[in-house]
């Protein structure tokens, strides 16, 4: 079995925003040369995502909506996390909501995907410098 390993650096302009990392993952997969096996992708910050879903701005604009409406960032005293000086408690449940990590098998070389199925870095604590693992095992 052989495993790759690959980190994947983002710096968005806005606080939320979500971005479709598939390509990236495709040319990790090609560089790995692994043709069957699994393909974890990791946020490595706690107040950023990595989902599934479909590429639709029309969706992504719900997603933002509805998460605003779970978590909403102001006022910044409603939560206690952010009496430590913070004021992103809300994306650390926004984080929560969205999701950590996807597992996507691999299969003859390619992503295998259902019908609309792309991989997301959402990020809810933005402007500064994060890290996605890309981990993949196979043969």
């Amino acid at each position: 079995m052989k495993t790759f390993r690959k980190e994947l650096w983002f710096q968005t302009k806005a606080r939320r925003q979500f971005i479709n990392i598939t390509p990236q993952v495709e040319v990790a997969l090609a560089e790995s040369g692994i043709r069957e096996g699994l393909c974890l992708v990791n946020a490595m910050h706690i107040s950023a995502s990595v989902f599934i879903n479909d590429d639709e701005s029309g969706l992504h604009a719900d997603y933002e909506a509805w998460l605003e409406k779970l978590a909403p960032e102001k006022p910044h005293r409603q939560y206690l996390h952010n009496n430590t000086g913070e004021d992103n408690a809300d994306a650390h449940l926004k984080r929560t909501v969205m999701g950590r990590e996807v597992v996507v098998a691999i299969t003859a070389g390619q992503i295998d995907f259902g019908p609309w199925e792309q991989i997301f870095y959402g990020e809810f604590d933005g402007k500064r410098r994060k890290r996605v693992l890309v981990k993949i095992i196979g043969e």
